[in-house]
């Protein structure tokens, strides 16, 4: 069986957790990178560790967003890898949730994977391949208390997600959610001594990401759920 083969990868929402793991690991698969955020000056330890170009892009903006993959391809060909990593978070109890926040939430999470997918595959239907990987959540199966608009950004994602598959995969483009169960390690957070293995490691999370772009057509994975073994299902 023939693995699929990508040579082009761009992260939107790339910071220093899971995206820097995916860059790190897709550096050394040998893929050349581009990172886009709205801070590009925090990406500039990671770009010159994996040699990748970092852009300044607000997802939820339309135009930033043509910019953004404008600029890619200008700079050295479209993506034919895209994983969209942003999100937003309110909480609260529902009744004391301020509306704009709310927006913004559903907006970062949602209508920006939206724009970004939109972008991508506009690209990789011309070319017949690509990938578009999405980073979901528990919230995207199962809403919990005071984090409604969390849940609501993420079960609307895991929608986009699977609309998407199921219309692109017959043009040979890849898509798949991936449904994160529980809290990632990062260099600010880590497990407590008392719950050793409680958090995932963003590094075997990534590994899993590029486990799914090796998958042959023949056998697609739509949809991931990862946890670590201590997690609750």
């Amino acid at each position: 069986m023939e693995e699929t083969s990508y040579e082009r990868a761009l992260i939107v929402g790339a910071g220093s957790g899971l995206s820097a793991s995916l860059a790190r690991l897709f550096a050394r698969e040998g893929l050349s990178l581009s990172l886009a955020a709205r801070d590009t000056k925090k990406l500039a330890p990671l770009c010159e560790e994996t040699g990748a170009r970092a852009y300044r892009c607000e997802a939820t903006d339309p135009a930033e967003v043509e910019r953004l993959f404008a600029a890619v391809e200008a700079a050295g060909g479209a993506p034919d890898v895209v994983v969209y990593n942003a999100s937003g978070r309110s909480r609260g109890p529902l009744v004391e949730l301020v509306p704009s926040e709310v927006l913004k939430t559903l907006t970062v999470t949602a209508y920006g994977a939206f724009l970004v997918a939109r972008e991508a595959a506009s690209r990789m239907v011309k070319a017949g391949r690509g990938a578009i990987l999405f980073t979901g959540a528990s919230a995207s199966v199962k809403g919990y208390p005071q984090s409604a608009p969390f849940a609501m950004g993420k079960f609307a994602l895991r929608g986009l997600a699977q609309s998407m598959a199921r219309e692109l995969a017959p043009g040979g483009i890849h898509v798949a959610h991936f449904v994160i169960d529980g809290a990632i390690r990062n260099p600010g957070r880590v497990e407590p001594p008392d719950r050793p293995d409680s958090m995932l490691d963003p590094d075997a999370i990534a590994f899993t990401y590029l486990n799914v772009l090796r998958q042959p057509r023949s056998a697609w994975t739509s949809e991931v759920e990862l946890r670590p073994w201590v997690e609750r299902f």
